[in-house]
Order: C-alpha cells, then structure tokens, then sequence
C-alpha cells in the first residue's frame, strides 16, 4: 500500500471507529457486532505497524501506552471542583429547595435530577477536540494527573466529533460485574479483595502502570460542563446535550423537572430501582438547571448553592457475630470489635463493625453468636446497631473485656473520668505502630509512603522501634531494599520523604508526638506562644494555662508527657536528628495584622475558616476561638450564629470576608 493511500484508509479507519464508539457508548445503540468492530480496529493497526509515523495521539490503537509512569504531576482545576452538600432525608431536600426560592424568590425554578453514582471524580481537558489532560478532583482546587489511564477509558473518547476546547467533570466506576470479577481474580491470585467498586475504580486510576487500569473495565458518564471558552449554554440540561453531542457519555436517566414533589417522587424512585442498575449509585444529585440562577446563588466555601446531593438513608442488614476481639489504639484504647459473617451493605462486603467501648458493648448486649443488625453510618462506616434477640438459642458467649492487653499482656484500666479501657504501656507494639502512623501522617509530618502497611514491615524487621528511628532509615538502605516488594525507587521515594520532613514547621512536630488532647489547632497554639520546645518542656501548669484554649485537662496531659524520662530521650533523639525545635525567626512587628485578635464565625465564600486561620497567622495575626473583650476583629461570614451578637454587644469591629482580604493584602 502506498502511503498516500494508507493515510487515507487511517483517516477512514479512524472516523468509522469513532462513529461507531459514539453509538456504542453514548447512544447505547451498537450500529455493527462486535466482531465486525474488532475488524475495523485490526486493519488500522496492522495499517500502523507498516506506517508507524502516521500514527496519530487520538488513534483509538493509543489507548493504552508506553511504559509505566514514575508519580503524579498536579492539575489546577480552570473552576474549582467543589463536593456538595449532602441532603440525608427528604426534609433536608425540601429544605434546600426553599432556600434557593428565598434567595431567587421571582424565579421559577426548574431542576435537573442526575443519578450519584459511586466512582471517582475526574475532569476532562479537551483542546481543539482532542483529549489532552484529565485529572482527580483532588482538593477541589488542584488534582492529580492521570491522563495516561483514562485513555485507557473506551467511554472517553480521545476525539471530540467537533473541534471544541472544554473542561468537563465527570465519574468514573466499575460497573458490579466487573468489580465481582476483578475480586474473583485478586483472590485466586491470593491477593487482597477491594471492598467496593468505587474503592476499586480510584485505585485503577491510581495505577502508574496503564496496563492495569485498562484491564480493567473502567467507565464513565460525564455529569457536568466546567469550562469552554466555545459552548454557551444557558441550561445545565443544554449542556449535557452539547456534550452528549460531542461524543461525551451522559446518564439516559437524567431528567428535567418542575415540580418540588415530582423530584421528591423521582429520587424515592430510585431507592427500590437502584438494585437494577449495571453499577452502584448512593444517591441522586439536584440542580437548578438555569445556569444564570446558579451563577445568583452561588457558593458556599466547599459547595454551591444551587446542587445538592441526596443520599439514601443507610442500609441496613442481618449477619451473625463469629467472636468479638479487641484493637489497640495509638494512646492505648482498647476498643471491641465484632467480627462479622461477611455480609454485602451498601456495595461493600463488611466483615468488621465497632462496638465503641465496654459502655456501649454492655448497654447493646452483643455476644459472640448473636445475629445483629447492621448498617453502615453516613454510607462508610459499618456499625452494629441492635441485636435480634428473637433468634437467640442460648448458645450465644457474652464478652467480657480484658484486664490485661491483648498484645504486650500490660495491664489495662480506665483513667479518671474516662469511658474508655486503655493499655497502660506506654511501649505496647500495637500502640508504638499507630503513633508511627500518626507522626507520619499527612497532618503532621507528611511523611509520603510510610503507612500502615510498610510501618508493619519495619517494626517486624526490628529497622524502627519508635519514632525517631524513622531518621536513622538512611543508613539502612540495604535492609530496606531487602524488605518484600520494596525497590531502589520506591525506597529512594520513602528515605527522600523522611528528609524533607526535617523542614516541618515545629507545631507540625508538637501534632505529631501524640500528646494526648493536642490537635492541630491546640499545636499551632503552643507553638505560636512558646516559640520552642525547650520553653514549652519547662512550662509550668499556669504557664501553659495561659495559652488560649488550654485548660487544666490539656496542661496536665503536656506536662506529664514531657516529665517521662523517655519522652526527654525521645525529643532529645529527634534534635540530634536535624528536627525543628523552634519557630523561624520573623520579624512579626512588620507583618499588616501584627497583634490584631480575630474570631471567625459563619461560612465564609472565598476559603475555608482553616484556610483562613492560616493567612491570619502567615500575616502576624491571632485567631481565637470565641470572642472577648481583647478581640480585635470578628469576620462574619453566613450564617455568623451568637458569636456576632456578642461582639456587637462588646463593640467589637465586625468585618465582612472581603474586608478581610483587604486587610491581608496590605502585606503583599
């Protein structure tokens, strides 16, 4: 074949493939069988292979390519994908819809009601028609790359039928009957199960090997217009028909309604329906379809005002209880479990369900052989909610807790005025595990790749007995590479980790030490006040009372953590090891909100209260709790709630969140 002819015969290959994907994906109409298509999509490769520089980046032969990829580039979002409010029952629904007619109250809503269905996030870059980037939702604001595993998605095509530049959200999932079969094969190959088809979607697309997530059946449906500097639409539903126009995969069971009632009767529907659907739904999503009244109504800090998505109410199931065992947590709580006939709950086959603590155990009565009702709480996590006590026999084993620790065998008791049984060592192998995981964590020292799992592995290989041997890895890297499926990359990913975590700020330090009561905001606290750790060590009770938000509870726990002998040795260990004992030294007097009190209150639009706190601090400014007479400024944002008639009654300066944002740029 000439190569005038083959560029021809590709151009017509291409174009016949594309027609056809658009019927089989987006139409739900197949125009050939599938054997006829496979034809078409072995000349064009065959037709490649002679003419390998003809090959083009939306050939449908180019879904799946090259070599695995090394990590994740981030992606800013255009507009931010932002996650919606959650309506739990129908009330709350109602709600929303007369919160959006208060706010619009000349308008005549009508809405947009779209199945939930349960995957993964994504957004889908296209320039001039072709597919060029997608990515996770991330944050909302910024997300990961994973463009080299969604054109392994046959639903997206790689080729818009126009040449449209536009951004579009969308959710990608595993369909049940592949997920039941991606299972089946994980446990023949005696690897771990996924717990549900969303679980299992995000981990395909989190693959740096597209091979994996091709083989893996993913599809997807496109939900939503984020961007286009060509489409116009004046409707959310006229955009889902330019992007089903496009070539883009929309959900045929999405409707347009008018009538309040009609979208409560249309979302009940879909409880008894759902049961039917090829894949998992948790719920169904409601938008005012007029894109100018959405524009109107806005945003709060993490959802828009005109969405809402309603959830259905927890489902609940009847399994047996094959024994109750006891976890040890990071402080030494012991918490029963009850482990569980295996039964599926909302897509997921739950095996293990909380009992809380000895309280909660006894007040429900829950034996070992007990039948019990269970449900999954916010549609994550599984827990026992009554047990069937007409099909008790007799042969059912109360529990009673341990007096000793089920790990290191220490003593266990209740401390003063607490519900809970703790582990009273302090050195409990399950114990100092946790509290790896939680100084590794992404709140406090961010150490990237040391979970659970490798946490585990290093404490049974004797590399890490507590915290600070995480600094002395670096001079273990031939033991670590010894480790099971540990390479010379991942384990220069890991000890690269480690490092940079000696630059962690030192609340972020004080976060990750485990001190009981100090959370993040308690850390920032004390960091922010004492400036070091030597001087928060030698703080006296009153001297850490004078610290806003801490009292006699938190003061006492400080102090008894740092009077142990081998948390001296341990902060003793981390200093030798390069970590920051101190603040970075600024001159704060220069800084626009220098010795200026805020107090945050309502929703703010622009950021979140946290992300706000934070550019308050960076400017030289405090933020507290509640207001006193020594507060300075109170932002207000919606819904500001008793904190704004306290500070009209005290006279204090009340700012609305662009005010605020004056205020900071003052120090740009």
């Amino acid at each position: 074949m000439e190569k005038d002819a083959a560029r021809k015969r590709l151009r017509q290959l291409r174009e016949k493939i594309d027609e056809q994907n658009y019927h089989y994906y987006v139409m739900d109409k197949p125009l050939i069988s599938d054997a006829d298509f496979d034809a078409l999509v072995c000349e064009l490769a065959e037709i490649e292979r002679e003419f390998p520089d003809l090959i083009s980046p939306d050939s449908p032969t180019q879904r799946v390519g090259g070599q695995p990829r090394e990590g994740f580039a981030t992606v800013v979002h255009r507009l931010p994908m932002l996650s919606l409010e959650n309506a739990l029952n129908i009330g709350e629904l109602r709600n929303f819809v007369s919160r959006a007619m208060k706010l619009v109250p000349e308008a005549q809503l009508e809405f947009v009601v779209e199945l939930k269905v349960d995957g993964l996030a994504v957004s889908l870059q296209y320039e001039a028609g072709l597919f060029v980037r997608g990515a996770t939702r991330g944050d909302g604001e910024v997300g990961e790359d994973i463009t080299h595993n969604l054109r392994t998605v046959k639903s997206i095509p790689l080729r818009l039928r126009k040449p449209v530049t536009l951004e579009a959200r969308g959710e990608v999932y595993l369909p049940r009957s592949s997920f039941l079969a991606l299972n089946e094969e994980r446990s023949l190959q005696n690897q771990p199960l996924f717990a549900n088809p969303r679980n299992a979607a995000a981990g395909s697309l989190r693959q740096l090997d597209p091979q994996v997530a091709s083989s893996r059946n993913l599809e997807v449906v496109v939900y939503g217009l984020g961007y286009s500097p060509e489409l116009q639409p004046h409707s959310h539903s006229a955009a889902l028909n330019s992007l089903k126009d496009l070539g883009l995969r929309v959900s045929s069971q999405t409707v347009v309604l008018r009538q309040l009632e009609e979208v409560v009767s249309y979302c009940e529907s879909w409880r008894v329906k759902r049961a039917a659907l090829p894949y998992e739904i948790d719920g169904l999503v409601i938008k005012i379809n007029d894109l100018s009244l959405q524009k109107r109504l806005g945003n709060t800090a993490k959802s828009p005002r005109w969405a809402i998505a309603y959830k259905f109410p927890a489902v609940q199931a009847q399994t047996k209880v094959l024994g109750i065992t006891v976890q040890v947590g990071r402080i030494g709580t012991l918490t029963p479990i009850a482990e569980l006939e295996p039964v599926l709950l909302a897509g997921t086959v739950v095996k293990r369900a909380s009992l809380h603590n000895e309280d909660i155990l006894r007040e429900k009565d829950v034996r070992s052989g007990d039948y019990v009702i269970v449900r999954k709480a916010g549609e994550i996590i599984p827990e026992v909610v009554a047990v069937v006590k007409s099909r008790r026999t007799g042969a059912e084993v109360p529990f009673i807790m341990p007096e000793f620790c089920p790990v290191c065998g220490a003593q266990a008791g209740r401390l003063p005025g607490e519900v809970a049984l703790r582990c009273l060592n302090p050195f409990c192998p399950a114990q100092v595990a946790e509290r790896i995981v939680h100084f590794a964590s992404r709140s406090a020292m961010d150490i990237k790749h040391l979970g659970p799992a490798l946490t585990e592995q290093l404490l049974s290989a004797g590399l890490i007995a507590d915290i600070a041997d995480i600094y002395a890895l670096a001079g273990k890297k031939a033991e670590l590479l010894a480790l099971e499926r540990k390479a010379e990359k991942s384990v220069e990913d890991l000890l690269s980790a480690i490092e940079k975590s000696k630059e962690q700020p030192l609340w972020r330090l004080l976060y990750g030490l485990g001190i009981r009561f100090v959370g993040e905001r308690t850390a920032r606290l004390l960091s922010a006040h004492f400036g070091s750790m030597d001087k928060l060590i030698s703080a006296s009770p009153a001297e850490l009372e004078a610290v806003e938000e801490v009292g006699a509870k938190i003061s006492a726990s400080i102090s008894e953590f740092f009077a142990l002998d081998s948390s001296k040795e341990l902060v003793a260990r981390l200093r030798s090891a390069g970590l920051k004992m101190a603040e970075e030294k600024e001159n704060s007097t220069e800084k626009p909100l220098y010795g200026k009190t805020f107090v945050l209150t309502g929703t703010l639009a622009a950021c979140s209260r946290e992300e706000a706190t934070a550019l308050i601090l960076a400017a030289g400014g405090r933020v507290s709790s509640s207001v006193s007479k020594n507060t300075h400024y109170l932002v207000a944002g919606e819904k500001p709630g008793s904190k704004l008639q306290k500070a009209e009654k005290l006279r204090v300066s009340i700012l609305e969140e662009q005010a605020l944002i004056a205020l900071l740029a003052k120090g740009k």
